[in-house]
């Protein structure tokens, strides 16, 4: 198991771009950056590329529809270039309120639309002429005066990742992608998610192993591990609440089949009603443990195992801390957790 950082939620800063580099000399496998409706992904990976040489590079995730495939495919290719082979294209559907609301997307048939981006994708950074005659995308487009066009960029291997929660985007994702960024999991319900995967990956005839498994958990070294535990736990009150329509939350589905279904009704019913501090208070605890790794690092060393035995291949975590010398040390002292715990497994 390997470990990685998510970088820039906001602001974009230098401190951002120093906590990568330092986290390039700790070791760390990737740094991603997300995409919501701040600043986008690829710029500060570009950023991130002309001061590191080993970190590999990610986006966590980029908007698909935001971009066109073939202007995904051109900054894929460009940041290949920048970071000398490192990059990772991480792509996801967003939702409705973003697509519709912010970009004026039409948020409709999401999982043919990741479908068409990244056969669109592999199609341009391979060097192949496009021609696509998708439900989404033609190219060229019918009618027009446009021919068939290959990229002038030399052809270069993207890994494409992709965040999928549903059942249907999670076979996809096994069936197509080269890894998964995943969250809203818990190690005890792994196969929630993992039974699709792996499913998507034999209809396709891969290995479910193939597919590199990454997962967001936030990190807390503390000897209140309650009282961390439930300020965690309340954060998922604008999760449950506000990340999606009362009738379509991507994040509430998740965690209704891992058997939280009634909890996270309830909480959506309190924030909808405009009790904030209600819903806050009514998501378990629980769910602030499962999501985080808290407490003392025997308490840290115990979770890994957990995500280690479940098959998790690489963690995903945030800084911890405020400053960079409080981050730096707090992930300094959690690749020596992960090193030692795949040392057991003799890894």
């Amino acid at each position: 198991m390997t470990l990685s950082i998510g970088v820039w939620a906001m602001p974009i800063d230098q401190a951002g771009l120093d906590y990568v580099v330092e986290a390039e000399r700790l070791g760390v496998r990737t740094a991603w950056v997300p995409e919501a409706w701040a600043y986008d992904a690829m710029t500060p990976l570009g950023a991130a590329a002309a001061v590191t040489d080993k970190i590999r590079l990610g986006s966590a995730i980029a908007q698909i529809g935001t971009r066109t495939p073939a202007m995904l495919a051109m900054t894929a290719m460009t940041l290949q270039k920048l970071s000398d082979g490192r990059f990772l294209l991480g792509l996801g559907t967003s939702g409705p309120q973003v697509m519709e609301g912010f970009h004026g997307v039409k948020f409709d048939r999401p999982i043919a639309r990741t479908r068409e981006t990244i056969e669109i994708v592999r199609m341009a950074a391979s060097g192949e002429r496009l021609s696509y005659d998708g439900a989404h995308y033609q190219l060229p487009l019918p009618g027009g005066a446009g021919k068939p066009i290959r990229s002038a960029a030399s052809p270069t291997e993207v890994p494409i990742y992709v965040a999928s929660l549903g059942p249907a985007n999670l076979r996809l994702t096994g069936a197509m992608a080269d890894g998964w960024i995943g969250n809203s999991f818990f190690c005890e319900t792994a196969d929630a998610f993992f039974d699709e995967l792996r499913a998507g990956a034999d209809s396709a005839g891969r290995s479910f192993d193939d597919i590199d498994i990454t997962v967001s958990v936030g990190v807390e070294f503390t000897d209140d591990v309650e009282t961390a535990a439930r300020r965690h736990a309340d954060g998922f009150a604008f999760t449950f609440g506000a990340m999606g329509s009362k009738d379509d939350n991507f994040y509430n589905n998740a965690f209704a089949k891992q058997g939280w279904a009634d909890d996270v009704a309830a909480v959506q019913s309190l924030w909808l009603a405009g009790d904030r501090a209600g819903a806050a208070a009514r998501v378990p605890i629980e769910i602030g443990l499962g999501q985080n790794l808290i407490g003392s690092p025997d308490d840290v060393r115990r979770r890994l195992r957990e995500y280690r035995d479940c098959g998790v291949d690489e963690l995903r975590v945030g800084p911890m801390g405020e400053t960079l010398d409080d981050q730096v040390a707090g992930l300094g002292q959690l690749m020596d957790l992960v090193a030692e715990v795949n040392g057991e497994a003799g890894q």
